[in-house]
């Protein structure tokens, strides 16, 4: 694996298919059936108590700053590739940037309150706009021709386990070499945590290996924070690796659920929770186990 500062343009072929997501909080016989995600999966194993939470009980959580900054971002450069080649400029980009703003907000108004007024709220968005200008340092977009961006993928192991992810990018080249790429708004990881921040690409490895029978050529991480690319080149025994970690990973969570016992782990990250007053860590009390939602949960494995 090695990070840079630079990319190498592909071009598209056949884009892949998935079939379009139900809406979130869809329900009854149209509930989609529920699936192992990267960030679930990471959700687990940073606290099977939030994981419960998020996965289980579908708590809402108030909007953060970062996480919708990163949203805002991924919306603009997935829309500035509906541009022709020659009209994927920087100022074509920060063009998108206050419709996709507008967008955003209509679809989701709660994130108006994350700011205390417009002197906060302009500094964010010229956060979001610097981001911007980072990309097109990292890439030319005129070079590319991704095969697909915000791509649903789901597949389903020999376990049965479901997977489903989000992909960014797919570039494909000429001779049917495969890129994943996934933009991050933040920093490139310390040295220390490399593997962990491959985890969640190696998952997407996994799932377009089992859908189209070919290990990717590449996965890329572009972090637009400061301006690095951490790149990995997959193959077959470790994403067999990957695969057997999962189905383990998957039998872990569902015996969790059968007892019902989701412990909370308390780590750094605590402090960034928004569902302490519900943790026993630090004096709150659990809601009810809705069964519902445990019931839901299990229908990751077939059969």
């Amino acid at each position: 694996m090695t990070i840079e500062t630079a990319t190498v343009p592909l071009t598209a072929a056949d884009p892949l298919t998935a079939a379009d997501p139900l809406p979130p909080g869809a329900g009854g016989e149209g509930r989609r059936r529920a699936a192992l995600s990267p960030s679930r999966a990471k959700d687990f194993n940073q606290c099977p108590l939030l994981f419960r939470f998020r996965t289980v009980d579908r708590l809402p959580e108030p909007p953060s700053p970062a996480a919708v900054k990163g949203s805002l971002v991924h919306a603009v450069l997935e829309h500035l590739f509906d541009l022709p080649a020659a009209g994927r400029t920087e100022a074509a980009a920060q063009e998108l940037l206050d419709p996709q703003w507008t967008a955003l907000r209509a679809g989701r108004p709660e994130v108006t309150e994350m700011f205390t007024g417009p002197e906060d709220l302009a500094a964010w968005l010229a956060q979001a706009r610097s981001l911007l200008t980072q990309y097109f340092r990292m890439e030319n977009p005129r070079r590319l021709e991704p095969a697909e961006r915000e791509l649903l993928v789901e597949t389903e192991l020999a376990s049965g386990v479901l997977l489903r992810g989000y992909v960014d990018r797919l570039d494909v080249a000429p001779d049917g070499a495969v890129r994943v790429v996934d933009y991050k708004t933040g920093r490139s990881p310390n040295p220390r945590f490399v593997e962990e921040a491959l985890f969640q690409m190696r998952f997407y490895g996994l799932m377009l290996w089992r859908l189209n029978g070919t290990v990717p050529a590449r996965l890329q991480l572009v972090y637009l924070g400061d301006g690095r690319t951490l790149t990995h080149d997959p193959h077959e025994a470790e994403l067999l690796a990957v695969e057997r970690m999962l189905d383990e990973l998957w039998s872990t969570i569902a015996a969790t659920a059968r007892s019902g016992d989701f412990q909370p782990r308390r780590s750094r990250l605590c402090d960034w929770c928004s569902h302490q007053a519900r943790c026993p860590l630090f004096g709150g009390e659990q809601p009810p186990l809705p069964e519902e939602g445990l019931a839901h949960l299990l229908t990751v494995q077939a059969g």
